[in-house]
């Protein structure tokens, strides 16, 4: 089944957890400064490390038989940062990560048919710094090369996450959408219901759905707490209400803290699993937002019990 009509057919799709944060909080993990994870499949030891994050996030979808989300280690692979990490080519980084996780999807057996691996993008500049982000036809062009490089590596679907600002949206998805394959769009948004550019959420939905052809096959919200991306769409919905209908995902913060103060800060600031269970299923009950996983804060343990509660709510054991 392709991700596309998976989306259609499935209550809940579950999404990996935090990736990055655990490495970075990790004292044996060595982070490229310019292309973070995407380095570490080049090291024996970094290798194993990120895979052993991935078996773990797959161990709980297949424990409870709902299809998962996993995405490329390829969020900052864009060709200006794999040049500045000293690497091949922008092409050869991103289909090695692609590479990579198509191994381990294989390791699940049968159920590696439930598990979509999605190729991760991001901005070119600081997620939570809008007034870093590109215009809209430098954005398509500079993003279009690492586009091409995960579609033609066989993604499921190209993914663009952690978008503060709607003219490089915009740009990233004009870009994607001549790759051939469907493609998702995830921003980061403020409880008032804008992106942290100000533009408000529905009206970035309804821009971007307009001037990119194809459209996204849907957005989604991620690093923010589950209780922030309640209240940011219910306000978008009051002025647009079709959005539910387009923002199906979410990869939440175990934090409510504003992107502001969780950028850089040393301590994890997170909260009980079962916490975040129940916030994310509450979500899910009261805007029908079905794909579900966690951003900063979150491990296994978390998306383990995101997990368990959505299978007793469907009455499965």
């Amino acid at each position: 089944m392709d991700y596309a009509s998976r989306l259609q057919t499935s209550r809940i799709i579950l999404t990996e957890g935090a990736l990055i944060e655990r490495l970075r909080r990790d004292p044996a993990a060595q982070l490229d400064p310019h292309i973070l994870h995407a380095g570490l499949i080049y090291d024996p030891l970094g290798r194993e490390q990120l895979a052993g994050l991935y078996r773990r996030y797959l161990s709980v979808g297949r424990a409870h038989d709902l299809p998962m989300i996993v995405c490329t280690p390829s969020w900052r692979a864009n060709p200006e940062r794999v040049r500045a990490a000293g690497l091949a080519d922008t092409t050869a980084v991103n289909a090695d990560g692609c590479r990579f996780l198509a191994e381990i999807r294989a390791e699940c057996g049968d159920y590696a048919e439930s598990v979509h691996i999605g190729g991760l993008m991001g901005c070119r500049g600081d997620a939570y710094e809008p007034a870093e982000a590109l215009e809209s036809d430098a954005a398509a062009e500079f993003h279009a090369p690492q586009a091409q490089a995960l579609a033609a590596a066989g993604v499921d679907f190209l993914m663009a996450a952690t978008l503060p600002a709607a003219s490089e949206a915009l740009g990233i998805a004009r870009a994607m959408a001549a790759c051939g394959v469907p493609y998702v769009l995830s921003f980061v948004v403020r409880a008032a219901g804008t992106l942290l550019d100000g533009t408000p959420l529905h009206k970035a939905v309804a821009q971007i759905d307009a001037a990119a052809k194809p459209p996204p096959l849907m957005y989604a919200v991620n690093c923010v707490h589950p209780a922030v991306f309640e209240a940011a769409l219910r306000q978008a919905a009051r002025a647009a209400p079709r959005v539910t209908e387009r923002v199906l995902g979410l990869q939440a913060n175990t934090s409510a803290r504003s992107p502001e103060e969780l950028d850089g800060r040393d301590e994890l600031d997170t909260e009980p699993p079962e916490a975040f269970a129940e916030q994310m299923l509450a979500v899910h009950r009261a805007l029908g937002t079905r794909v579900l996983g966690g951003c900063c804060g979150t491990d296994d343990r978390h998306i383990r019990a995101l997990a368990a509660a959505a299978a007793r709510r469907a009455g499965r054991s």
